[in-house]
């Protein structure tokens, strides 16, 4: 036990984790951005707003000739599904399309995100051409300008300038020194040599110690010593002022010869690269062209040097040989020859086949690289202009196609990454810029792969299939927040209400993306809005006032929740009365807040809840004791065989987890339902293993997968709110907080009062991706990363947990073969 103590005492140290900044927690509209100033100026609208997708029926077809609409073949195999796919489109081949060719470059500022360029078919061979014979061409003709007399007669004359100007400040200088009976010597120190300024005493130059000697002889008077002291002091500041702008003359001299090349080598360089230019009207080449002769200017060195014919066979050459690999260009596709629309059929899409891949290579050393020339094509890129036919059933079965797939025709742009998950590389850095696609996919299936798809995928819909359906919600653009406007001038003209001013009209606007649970969003519950509409105009009338404003928006907004808020409000009593035993500070073992959604069908608000987690040897695993007592939705139980997943692929690889663990909310009497405790949970389990407290004025929500990635939830603004509130009628310490899944900071629109406090220092708000992120932010300590033996880092709490549960296994050993012992004496 004393050791497991000291074990503890010694735990490392989690490094500081950053709450997230004020500008993520809310999305606020500007006022100015909405160009009125009341809504007297705007003109109403009786349109159905952001419903277009319920306004259009079934128009579509295989003639329509929109990028991103795509088509899915259903029916039985084998009834020509393929081979009228390839007759229709044999029709389309003598169509004539713009084809273009794809080609990569390096990019020299950003190495790591080499830039795609598309040109007119035959453009992209001519450019890999053309900056072939740009280098071979610089390459024979700047080292003979080099060597050139014209060159080496201007260096000269700057190098000899310089020179006599160096000679001339040292020549002044030394009859300075001379003049004040000095003279400037060279003095060894160490292995080095300094100049130094010694005073001549009897037409001999000598150091201070020997006239020192002099001085104690009484050749020398004390006020002679002296006055040699501040000459010496005067003439060494000289030195060094005559010293420093000899720097300043090298410094110039290596600028004078950066302007001779410039003068001299560059405007051969220029005149090759102008004429590219006047070639390749593309800006992105255009560009690059510039780049390549930044480069070059900076790099003229590696052209001097005359380019040597390579060894004789059999014998290695000395050095490396420049290939100069960044000024080549990387054609993935030359549709040069090509006379017809492309038309691929992919018979076997694996994920390299599809999207393409980065190559690696291996140097003379055994060490693996890649950079831009390795990039390779995919089907998707070949196709582009024309026609790409995919197997469904192939397309779902292989690895990462069909999510990337999904991403592509929603984005329109190819993205071509490494893809390698059976070797055992590390993910190269390299991330080439996406390139346009323009295509058709054609997928290929029965009924039961379309149905599978539809019924279980949203993106399906959108990219396959139109469909007549209302939705809750729009994106938040400026077009959709201009119709918002005209919907309210639309109910006060109607309903002869005030005017809005422009910072009530962007409270509104604020409102609705508030509503509809996203930054990005904007909701379509117009039934609401309106009605705010009219309270604001209510309030505004109490106050007289002759135009509504944003308190008066925001008095509609508080007076419709508290209309309806009782039950919170109780709840709140009992929280802060301590009836419902809630930690706001302190830190214990096996205890954590969790947050949950209260829902009352009017009103829905979050408040915390106490979770707490016992355990012991046993083989009962993780008990829900929801679950037992009746009280657990099915998503619950769920949640709870994810994290018993997620503790077996964690701890119990190398042995069986022989655990018993108990958790519960506490004090909670209803049921429940939802996996956004699940990280909650596991948090409480591994703190009690490790017998390491977790932070009671932090709160939790967060649902985890068997990988314990934190995945997000609903009502984060809810949640994080309802236990700001009980902090803060407990009193704000500067340390409490909630914590987040990443994934929903997109979804934050939390109150006033709450980024007031946030940015005063007194709440904070932690956004994490992981279990580990979450149990060192509750912790302060390491969490600890799985070594190549399998064991966890020392001194973290996945190590104290593990050690726990490989003690669990080896007690429960002894205890079983006791137990065999025992059975065998009695059956004797």
């Amino acid at each position: 036990m004393k050791e497991r103590r000291s074990t503890r005492a010694k735990l490392k140290a989690a490094s500081p984790f950053k709450p997230l900044p004020i500008e993520k927690l809310r999305w606020h509209c500007d006022p100015k951005s909405l160009k009125v100033r009341t809504s007297a100026e705007i003109k109403p609208t009786r349109e159905i707003i952001g419903q277009e997708r319920a306004l259009r029926s079934l128009r579509v077809g295989l003639a329509m000739n929109h990028f991103g609409y795509n088509i899915f073949v259903t029916g039985i195999s084998g009834t020509g599904r393929t081979t009228t796919i390839k007759r229709l489109l044999h029709a389309f081949e003598g169509k004539k399309v713009e084809l273009r060719d794809h080609c990569y470059v390096y990019n020299f500022k950003h190495p790591d995100i080499p830039i795609a360029i598309s040109l007119p078919a035959g453009q992209g061979r001519s450019l890999k051409e053309d900056m072939g014979n740009l280098i071979r061409d610089l390459l024979r003709n700047l080292p003979a300008l080099y060597e050139s007399q014209r060159f080496q007669q201007a260096r000269k004359q700057v190098v000899s300038h310089f020179q006599e100007r160096q000679k001339s400040v040292l020549l002044d200088f030394e009859k300075k020194v001379k003049e004040k009976g000095f003279e400037l010597v060279q003095v060894q120190v160490g292995t080095m040599m300094r100049p130094d300024i010694v005073p001549v005493v009897g037409e001999k130059a000598s150091n201070f110690d020997e006239v020192d000697s002099l001085v104690q002889k009484g050749e020398v008077s004390r006020e002679q010593y002296e006055a040699l002291r501040e000459t010496q002091a005067v003439l060494e500041k000289q030195m060094a002022t005559v010293f420093r702008e000899l720097r300043n003359i090298e410094k110039k001299v290596q600028q004078s010869l950066a302007e001779v090349e410039d003068r001299v080598v560059m405007p051969l360089v220029d005149e090759s690269i102008e004429i590219l230019k006047t070639t390749y009207e593309n800006k992105k080449v255009r560009s690059y062209l510039e780049d390549v002769r930044g480069n070059i200017k900076e790099n003229l060195g590696r052209f001097q040097k005359p380019q040597q014919s390579p060894p004789p066979e059999g014998q290695e050459e000395e050095e490396e040989k420049d290939d100069f690999h960044e000024y080549l260009v990387n054609l993935l596709v030359d549709n040069s020859d090509t006379d017809h629309v492309p038309i691929i059929i992919e018979t076997n899409p694996r994920y390299k086949n599809l999207f393409g891949t980065v190559e690696r290579i291996m140097e003379s050393g055994g060490v693996w690289r890649t950079d831009f020339t390795q990039i390779k094509s995919g089907s998707l890129l070949q196709a582009d202009g024309g026609y790409l036919i995919l197997n469904a059933l192939d397309s779902l079965l292989e690895p990462g196609v069909w999510q990337d797939l999904k991403r592509t025709l929603r984005t329109g742009k190819a993205e071509i990454l490494a893809n390698e998950p059976l070797y055992g590389f590390a993910p190269t850095g390299m991330k080439p810029e996406p390139i346009e696609l323009n295509i058709k996919v054609i997928m290929i299936g029965d009924a039961e792969v379309y149905q599978f798809l539809y019924q279980r995928d949203d993106d399906f819909k959108k990219i396959f299939k139109i469909r007549a359906d209302f939705d809750y919600e729009m994106t938040r653009d400026k077009s959709a927040v201009g119709q918002y406007l005209r919907f309210v001038k639309m109910v006060c003209d109607d309903e002869k209400l005030k005017a809005f001013d422009r910072e009530a009209l962007a409270a509104l606007v604020e409102f609705g993306v508030r509503l509809a649970g996203s930054q990005k969003k904007l909701s379509t519950r117009f039934n609401i809005l309106a009605d705010v509409v009219r309270e604001a105009n209510y309030w505004a009338g109490e106050e007289m006032a002759q135009i509504v404003r944003t308190q008066h928006v925001h008095k509609a907004i508080e007076e419709r929740i508290y209309r309806v808020k009782l039950v919170e409000e109780k709840l709140q009593e009992m929280m802060i009365d301590g009836v419902i035993m809630i930690g706001t500070e302190g830190s214990v073992v096996g205890q954590v807040n969790g947050l949950s959604i209260y829902d009352t069908g009017e009103h829905a608000f979050g408040k915390p809840s106490r979770i707490t987690a016992n355990t012991s040897l046993g083989r009962a695993g993780v008990i829900n004791i929801e679950r037992e007592s009746e009280l657990s939705g099915p998503t619950h139980n769920k949640g709870f065989a994810i994290l018993s997943g997620y503790l077996r692929s964690k701890f119990a690889q190398s042995k069986p987890l022989i655990m018993s663990a108990s958790v519960t909310f506490e004090q909670s009497y209803g049921g429940i339902d939802g996996d956004s405790a699940s990280s909650t949970e596991i948090y409480a389990i591994l703190s009690s293993l490790a017998e390491v407290p977790l932070r009671q004025d932090i709160a939790v929500t967060g649902s985890v997968n068997q990988k314990g990635e934190i995945q997000p939830i609903g009502g984060v603004n809810l949640k994080i709110e309802g236990f700001f509130d009980v902090c803060r009628e407990r009193g704000l310490t500067g340390t409490q907080g909630v914590l987040i899944p990443e994934k929903n900071v997109p979804d934050l629109m939390l109150r006033e009062d709450i980024l007031e406090a946030v940015k005063k220092g007194k709440f904070r708000i932690y956004a994490v991706t992981s279990i580990d992120q979450g149990i060192e932010i509750l912790t302060g300590l390491k969490a600890g990363n799985r070594r190549g033996d399998g064991s966890f880092s020392p001194r973290t709490v996945f190590r104290l947990v593990d050690d726990k549960l490989q003690y669990y296994a080896e007690q429960w050993k002894k205890f079983e073969a006791g137990h065999d012992y025992e059975l065998k004496k009695e059956n004797r």
